[in-house]
């Protein structure tokens, strides 16, 4: 029924599903768990397989925090539509091309950009803290869609750091707080997810048994994490964010020292 898997590997694949959905609801990041323990729970299956299957269990979890904070908070509904368009468009084009392009190359660029994201974020200290929007409307929908639209298609070319991301367009560039914006940023991030699961689920790259069991998980994982969220405002989502953000540049850094 499970392929052939273990009872011990499936429940090494729920523990680390919840704990990303946990992670990821609250600051992003959750792949940083789940796609390392997909990709030591299934070495059987190909690489693609896995993507696909951790894009479809991410799916889930995104969307039940999505329904939670959208009970908490307002969204700006004109500007999620504005950039989640481009963004599931993005990761369309990004998943496509991912075979074909040679990742290998950008890593070290995206450590660089993860360093920079922390470097801006520790030395303003109110970043983030309350919202202050910037930019008429028009032009908040035109950055938006611009910087949703790269970091779309990043998503299903890589996909490390996607969160972190769209959080910090979303506060440092267009002004929200880090509530409001974690919450925008995984309406964003489930466009993302589903454009990419689209180019998976065609190609016949998802265990759908295995995803389906773990969503379950993620899902628990994402509301109690939102909770926390919700419950610790922007102070609290800011610190997750940063320390996410670290750890991203640990992964991918060790990926990428790895690789060369």
């Amino acid at each position: 029924m499970f392929y052939d898997i273990t009872l011990t590997t499936l429940i090494f694949l729920v523990c680390a599903a919840f704990c990303a959905g946990l992670i990821d609801s609250m600051a992003g990041g959750g792949g940083l768990i789940q796609l390392p323990a997909l990709l030591i729970g299934l070495p059987k299956f190909e690489t693609v397989e896995v993507l696909g299957t951790n894009k479809l269990t991410s799916v889930f979890g995104t969307s039940a925090a999505t329904l939670l904070y959208r009970r908490a908070i307002t969204f700006n509904w004109k500007l999620l539509i504005a950039m989640a368009l481009p963004a599931f468009i993005g990761s369309i084009g990004g998943a496509l091309l991912a075979s074909s392009i040679p990742t290998k190359a950008l890593r070290p660029i995206i450590v660089i950009l993860l360093i920079a994201v922390v470097i801006y974020t520790v030395m303003r200290p109110q970043l983030g803290a309350v919202e202050s929007l910037k930019h008429s409307p028009k032009k908040q929908m035109r950055i938006g869609s611009i910087a949703a639209g790269g970091i779309g298609f990043y998503d299903g070319l890589i996909g490390p750091g996607t969160g972190s991301f769209l959080i910090l367009i979303l506060v440092a560039v267009l002004g929200f707080a880090f509530l409001q914006a974690s919450a925008m940023a995984k309406v964003i991030n489930l466009c993302t997810n589903v454009g990419a699961i689209l180019v998976f689920g065609l190609d016949g790259s998802i265990l759908w048994k295995v995803g389906l069991v773990l969503a379950v998980a993620n899902v628990a994982g994402g509301l109690i994490g939102a909770t926390l969220a919700i419950r610790g405002g922007s102070t609290f989502v800011r610190k997750i964010f940063l320390l996410i953000t670290t750890a991203l540049i640990f992964k991918v850094g060790l990926d990428t020292i790895t690789m060369w």
